[in-house]
């Protein structure tokens, strides 16, 4: 398996799954488990992220990672917005495991983004002034701190980061017994 799964406990981060639970864009829980796994391409590149954060006193909360290719369908069928959402067909670089949406959190508290993860409008895009200047600084810290370690990001989202040239590597369906999506009658319950 190319996936790495990442705990709170070993790597020294919050791990807090939007998907894994009912408050996220859709409303719904889509992920059965609470488990964090990221490919073993990008593992590396996190450690170091997390490495320079703490070195600057910060810790991450991380709200996705690896995206089964199932769970990207519903998140497209429930907003089918290329701005934010990326078709199914053409392949998020989460369900290539080479994605991150996260934050930082300094002394256990989250710092003040400008608008809440998965805010799915303009003032979510980076370099975006229509935030507070404290807003528009802890996201230039955190694109500082994932750029330095190598990371890609996404202009419309500030919390999500991906490996340069994404596509080179192949999606990822679900991993039977280690992510589990809720069944499609399930979740539009």
């Amino acid at each position: 398996m190319n996936l790495i799964e990442i705990t709170a406990k070993k790597h020294n981060v919050y791990v807090d799954l939007a998907y894994a639970k009912n408050n996220n864009f859709t409303g719904k829980k889509i992920y059965i488990k609470k488990k964090c796994f990221i490919h073993k391409d990008a593992f590396p590149k996190l450690l170091l992220a997390i490495s320079i954060a703490k070195s600057l006193g910060y810790k991450f909360k991380i709200y996705d990672a690896y995206r089964p290719v199932e769970a990207q369908k519903i998140l497209w069928d429930f907003c089918p917005d290329k701005n934010f959402i990326t078709p199914p067909n053409i392949g998020s670089p989460h369900s290539r495991g080479i994605a991150i949406d996260l934050t930082l959190v300094k002394n256990k508290n989250e710092l003040n983004m400008g608008t809440n993860f998965d805010y799915l409008y303009k003032e979510s895009y980076h370099g975006n002034t229509d935030i507070s200047k404290i807003a528009q600084k802890n996201r230039l810290i955190l694109l500082g701190i994932m750029t330095a370690a190598g990371w890609d990001y996404y202009q419309n989202e500030w919390w999500h980061y991906q490996l340069h040239n994404s596509k080179k590597w192949p999606l990822i369906s679900k991993i039977e017994g280690k992510i589990d999506i809720m069944k499609k009658d399930r979740y539009y319950d």
